[in-house]
Formats: C-alpha cells, sequence, structure tokens
C-alpha cells in the first residue's frame, strides 16, 4: 500500500493553472485560456505555493506577473508533469484499442517538404484516433524542445548531436552541388568542390546544413564566397535556378525545378567525396515515451526498414 506522506498536495489543476500564466503572462488572459474565472485561477495559484510552500510569481498591478527563480525552476518540472500526465490519460485510453491521443513530432527544416507528409499520411490512415503535432525548426532548436519534453521525436541530421539523445538511421544522403542548367559545369557527370571556389554560393545558413556546407568546402581546400544566405531550403534552391550562385545540399525533391520552374542540374562531388550523412530518428534517452509515441517510433523504423523509401 502507498504511504499517505508520499502523496502531492497539490492538484494537476493547480499546476495547469501555474503554466498557464507564466506562459500567457498575466491572470486575466491565463484565466480566459482555460475558462476559468479570474478569481478561481488566481486561488489555484495561491494554493499551489501553499502546497509547495514557495514563492512561484509576484503578481504586479497592471503589469502581469513575474516568476521568481523558484517559480522557473518549478515551471520546468510542471510543464513534465503536465505532459506525464497527459500521456498517461492517453495511454489508458488506449489499452481498449489503437492508440490514442498527440505525439509531438519535431523535423529539420530542409527534411520536412519530403519527409513529413507522407509518414504523417501514413501513419494517422494507420492509427486515426492518433493526433501527430508537428514542428519545424533548426537542429539546435529541436534539441531544447527534446530536452524540455515539448517533443516526443525529432527527425534530424546526424551533425553536430550533443550526448543524451538515443538515435535510429533511417536513411543516408550524399552531399550533391547545386548548380543552374546555364551553368558552364551542367553537362557534367560529377564536380570539384575546389572548382566552385571564385564563384558566389547561397548558403542554407539553417544549424546544422550551414556548418557542414563549410566544413566540406574547407575539406576541399577553400572558404566559400557567401554571397547569399537563406534558412529556407527553397529559396536557396531558387536563387541558384536564377544563377545567383551554386549550394551543397544534401536533401533532394522528387523534381529537380524551382517553384519559378527553372531547372537545376545536382552534381555528386569529387576529390575529396564528402562522406554520406544519416537522417535520424532523436529522442531523449531518459524519455518515457507514452504509447502513441512508441507506436510512431515502430512505425517510422519498420516503414524505413522495409520501404527505404524515406
Amino acid at each position: 500500500m502507498a504511504r499517505t506522506d508520499s502523496v502531492p498536495t497539490y492538484t494537476i489543476r493547480q499546476l495547469a493553472a501555474f503554466v498557464a500564466v507564466a506562459e500567457w503572462g498575466t491572470i486575466t488572459a491565463a484565466a480566459d485560456a482555460m475558462h476559468m474565472s479570474h478569481s478561481a485561477l488566481s486561488s489555484a495559484i495561491t494554493d499551489l505555493e501553499k502546497a509547495l510552500a514557495v514563492k512561484l510569481l509576484v503578481r504586479q498591478r497592471a503589469r502581469g506577473v513575474k516568476l521568481t527563480p523558484t517559480g522557473h525552476a518549478v515551471l520546468e518540472r510542471a510543464k513534465m508533469l503536465l505532459h506525464h500526465a497527459s500521456e498517461l490519460e492517453s495511454d489508458a485510453r488506449s489499452e481498449a484499442g489503437d492508440v490514442v491521443g498527440p505525439v509531438a513530432v519535431g523535423c529539420y527544416l530542409s527534411l520536412a517538404p519530403t519527409l513529413l507528409p507522407a509518414i504523417i499520411a501514413d501513419f494517422t490512415r494507420a492509427h486515426p484516433r492518433a493526433d501527430v503535432d508537428f514542428r519545424e525548426d533548426t537542429q539546435n532548436r529541436l534539441r531544447m524542445l527534446l530536452d524540455s519534453h515539448e517533443l516526443d521525436v525529432a527527425f534530424l541530421y546526424d551533425l553536430d548531436l550533443e550526448p543524451g539523445l538515443e538515435t535510429v538511421t533511417l536513411d543516408k544522403r550524399e552531399p550533391m552541388v547545386l548548380i543552374s542548367a546555364e551553368h558552364p559545369l551542367a553537362g557534367a557527370s560529377q564536380i570539384r568542390l575546389r572548382d566552385l571556389a571564385d564563384e558566389p554560393m547561397v548558403l542554407l545558413d539553417a544549424p546544422p546544413s550551414s556548418g557542414h556546407a563549410l566544413r566540406v568546402c574547407a575539406e576541399a581546400g577553400f572558404t566559400p564566397a557567401v554571397a547569399y544566405r537563406t534558412q529556407t531550403f527553397e529559396t536557396a534552391r531558387s536563387f541558384v535556378g536564377r544563377g545567383l550562385g551554386w549550394t551543397l545540399l544534401v536533401q533532394r525533391p522528387a523534381v529537380d525545378v524551382t517553384y519559378e520552374g527553372r531547372t537545376l542540374v545536382l552534381l555528386p562531388v569529387v576529390d575529396p567525396s564528402p562522406e554520406p550523412v544519416r537522417v535520424v530518428l532523436a529522442w531523449r534517452k531518459d524519455a518515457l515515451p507514452s504509447r502513441v509515441a512508441q507506436t510512431f517510433t515502430d512505425f517510422v523504423i519498420d516503414v524505413a526498414r522495409t520501404t527505404r523509401a524515406l
């Protein structure tokens, strides 16, 4: 039998009220978001502070609320507890049948357009009661969201990954040079990267792609003349299509045409040939996945191993 002194004296509803106030910045806005009265939400915060015997926030007249140092520390733990509580509810509902509830998926920016639509469509077709919520972002930002348990899993490149993540390889991608169809080297079957050393480069400036491209150029013996920087994969392709420079990309769409209908040419790199880049599905090693999150992970791995179509 559980010890009665181990039962928390605070409630999930109180934690939810505190998180809402912290995120909205005012008690009034948080009360509206939670469909509670101002007084009821304020009382929930007061009761939580009494239960924890700490001051979580300072109410500032006409200026919202300000979290105390303790409030900032409690906020992250509160979010985690709410996340696990939501997973417990989803798992309980799933026991009677198919998986039910949300799974939070992250995806690196340039991978998302060609990877996410098929995965989400096939997964939700197989599990219609699952709810996939996805987030596109740079890799360092996605890692932060994994650490804060705001994401269950993320599709990443195996580049500059920090310790603490469990990964499974889904695919390997060869770095390719992208030039316009009017470029003098467009008819070649392959290219030496240093042949482009004096030409303007369009850099996909979204970590880790930017760092990887610059390292590959350094291995070829030069520093590229970066003329344009963009965080958008399709913008980089469109600039190249206009003849504004060349770029080095790992991701390749099904068609080598820009949004404007301009033809692009992709060439493999030789002398030296860069190492392939692995596409991985990643999650925290200490994560306690919900049933729907584990089902999504197993589904993706199975697709990668059986079709190799990612």
